[in-house]
């Protein structure tokens, strides 16, 4: 297990399963997008295996990360990978967002990693709630998801930048080396104005 505070833990050191996982390289690109403090509030949205939640809480000792998921198996990985990591800052939210974030603490980070189709729900209740300056954060894989991130900020006078990330990964094949492409993937911020 890393002992390093830098984010970029190897993907094989989490407990996968068959859940969805935001990759090492995107996950360090995303994380840098949230631009955390000590003592942000972080909601995880689509949590899948927890790692943008687990390299999230070891970054922020003094702050929150509030891990959502809906999905039965994720739930447990995500469980499990709190546990091997020793992250005591984060709670996990099982359910459907937004349906289960009532009552729950005011973030001024939000990263939205899966979102069904619930994407405008969760970026509505997210928009009403944070302060000037709060980010959010989006991975996207569809031109779709990517089109209405970027609408949905642009039209709640957010300032927006987005990165898409075409990374590929040495792999030996026999005596030789190739790079092997990992799905391109687009990092959506937007950061809240007056």
């Amino acid at each position: 297990m890393n002992k390093f505070v830098t984010p970029g833990i190897k993907d094989e050191n989490f407990i996968r399963g068959e859940v969805p996982m935001t990759k090492e390289e995107v996950r360090i690109i995303s994380l840098s997008k949230l631009a955390l403090e000590p003592d942000s509030i972080l909601y995880d949205i689509g949590a899948g295996t927890g790692s943008i939640t687990v390299e999230a809480a070891r970054l922020i000792v003094d702050g929150k990360v509030l891990a959502v998921e809906k999905e039965a198996a994720a739930v447990a990985l995500i469980k499990q990978n709190i546990v091997k990591f020793g992250c005591r800052n984060v709670k996990l939210v099982e359910g459907t967002a937004p349906d289960c974030l009532i009552s729950l603490p005011i973030p001024d980070r939000v990263f939205i990693g899966g979102s069904g189709e619930n994407l405008a729900s969760i970026f509505n209740y997210f928009n009403d709630r944070l302060e000037p300056g709060g980010r959010i954060v989006a991975n996207a894989v569809t031109m779709e998801t990517t089109y209405e991130i970027i609408t949905l900020l642009e039209q709640n006078n957010y300032s927006v930048g987005a990165v898409n990330i075409n990374s590929s990964s040495l792999k030996k094949v026999g005596r030789k080396h190739i790079w092997q492409a990992a799905n391109p993937v687009a990092v959506i911020w937007g950061v809240k104005e007056e």
